[in-house]
């Protein structure tokens, strides 16, 4: 795999037309600018950036609710797939998460989706359930991490962070 140099920054509503791009090609059902608009400005949420050569690459954001903390989205332009970004932002979202004092990560993804599985399955996530139709057209399997904010989570994400270097 070829690691992408890389940068991290908050996203901002001036990186929106290039975070739409991003998740038009991604996903049958994207976000508008509004979702967009709307979770930037809630409270508990964290949105970030990956910035290689001065453009965006990949995204992600959380949202924390009284010690959970849901990945709302994460997503990586399709010609910077495979090379690390998504582990790098899932572990800074972590981080965020639990400086906001998470214990608990959850989040949803379609049951056909094994590429963010795996990823998210390196990270202690395990399915719990499923949501019937939650896409419309498709089941999603909800997945949780409980007690991220333990030793041995830290120790995991330790291993991911030496991985990822």
């Amino acid at each position: 795999m070829e690691v992408v140099a890389m940068t991290l920054r908050p996203l901002t509503i001036d990186d929106l037309p290039e975070i739409l791009a991003i998740e038009r090609v991604t996903f049958p059902a994207p976000w508008s600018e509004g979702m967009f608009v709307d979770e930037l400005a809630g409270a508990g949420r964290r949105y970030l950036v990956a910035v290689t050569d001065e453009t965006i690459v990949a995204y992600g954001g959380i949202m924390v609710i009284e010690g959970d903390a849901h990945i709302m989205n994460l997503a990586v332009a399709p010609d910077h797939r495979r090379r690390g970004l998504a582990t790098r932002v899932l572990l800074s979202l972590i981080d965020e998460a639990l400086g906001l004092g998470a214990s608990h990560l959850t989040l949803e993804l379609r049951v056909t989706n094994e590429g963010a599985r795996a990823l998210y399955e390196k990270f202690g996530f395990a399915p719990v359930g499923v949501r019937p139709g939650y896409y419309g057209d498709e089941d999603a399997l909800i997945m949780w991490a409980l007690d991220a904010d333990a030793a041995d989570y830290a120790a995991r994400l330790d291993r991911i962070r030496k991985e990822a270097a």
